[in-house]
């Protein structure tokens, strides 16, 4: 892993170590199996070091948006019944630690039991309180775990009243990563460059969960999105891969420098969250980034349910979201009708879902 913005790198040994002497530490403060922990910060190692830490001993990562304001970082911690919050200081104009005081001035959180301030005393107290639980102790918390227990709460938009909590299992984020991975034929050789949120799938399944079951590395080139830091990090840590939402990709090869960085190392990479327009996948082909994939999906599918393949041709990568992936089943419903269309209407024996 490496992280841009701090300047901080980590072996995959090191990861390891850094990852269960934090899970080891959450169990010495008394977080438990089962019990919700909330992480609310921008993109950033520490962030990732948690939602592995989390998994590893059992606790739910319920994953809060930056961009929240204080009644909807509320109305989460009281919804999923968060008892430890991880909050990174602030993320540009929100002050995280005034928020959240004012959170529990308001005695409505009754379930929060305590707060981590990302890069302050508290999360250092954290890692020196790993001594009380032995590395055997993890071991066997973790050996104990049930894959199809519930592991991560991510919340959806909204758009319809306040977010929505999908619950999702160690089974589905891990599968749904490492078939992400799969298709976009990652390996230890690759280094995934990922500015899209961690507190959505995109950037903590797609990205993180999706680099780690095939040995790449996770580039987090910066906080926040930044087309210019984007792509300065691509550049110099000669990322294989690129991830985001069309006008991410627009506002990247909109910049008046372009040309400045040095795209020859990028192969592959996800587009996702809307349609490719035609004219921004010739640009990428262009880069000589001909491997790019389309996903399709939702948050309650942890989220990718169709791909394009590497391969696929030109037409499919604009006006298709590809085929069913791995391990998942999908029907085709006739709008008009509302019923399922039969398999020999459809175009082959493996389907590409249109638009």
């Amino acid at each position: 892993m490496v992280d841009c913005t701090q300047g901080r790198r980590w072996t995959y040994t090191e990861f390891l170590q850094e990852v269960h002497t934090f899970a080891r530490g959450l169990m010495a403060i008394g977080v438990q199996r089962g019990d919700r922990v909330g992480i609310w910060a921008p993109n950033c190692s520490e962030w990732t070091i948690l939602q592995y830490a989390s998994a590893s001993m059992g606790a739910i990562l319920v994953t809060i948006n930056p961009a929240y304001r204080t009644h909807e970082l509320e109305y989460v911690l009281k919804q999923s019944s968060i008892s430890t919050l991880v909050a990174a200081p602030s993320f540009k104009t929100s002050d995280y630690v005034k928020m959240i005081q004012e959170v529990q001035d308001g005695g409505n959180c009754t379930d929060l039991e305590r707060v981590i301030i990302i890069g302050q005393q508290s999360w250092d107290d954290v890692a020196a309180a790993a001594p009380q639980v032995s590395q055997e102790e993890l071991a066997e918390r973790m050996a104990s775990l049930d894959p199809h227990e519930a592991i991560n709460i991510q919340y959806t938009s909204g758009t319809t009243g306040f977010p929505k909590g999908a619950t999702l299992s160690h089974v589905n984020i891990l599968n749904n990563g490492f078939y992400v991975g799969e298709i976009c034929r990652y390996t230890e050789e690759d280094r995934i460059c990922i500015p899209v949120p961690f507190y959505h799938c995109f950037g903590m399944v797609m990205g993180n969960l999706a680099a780690t079951s095939h040995g790449s590395a996770m580039i987090i080139p910066a906080p926040g999105f930044d087309p210019a830091l984007t792509l300065k990090a691509v550049s110099e840590e000669k990322c294989t891969s690129l991830y985001g939402v069309p006008t991410m990709f627009i506002a990247e090869w909109a910049l008046p420098n372009f040309d400045e960085y040095d795209l020859a190392s990028l192969r592959t990479g996800i587009m996702a969250g809307s349609p490719c327009p035609a004219e921004m996948m010739k640009k990428l082909i262009a880069a000589g980034i001909e491997e790019i994939t389309i996903c399709y999906g939702m948050t309650e599918t942890s989220p990718v349910s169709t791909q394009t393949r590497t391969d696929d041709d030109f037409e499919h990568k604009v006006n298709t979201v590809g085929r069913v992936n791995h391990q998942l089943e999908i029907k085709v419903v006739d709008p008009a009708t509302g019923e399922t269309v039969p398999a020999a209407r459809l175009a082959s024996s493996a389907p590409r879902v249109t638009r």
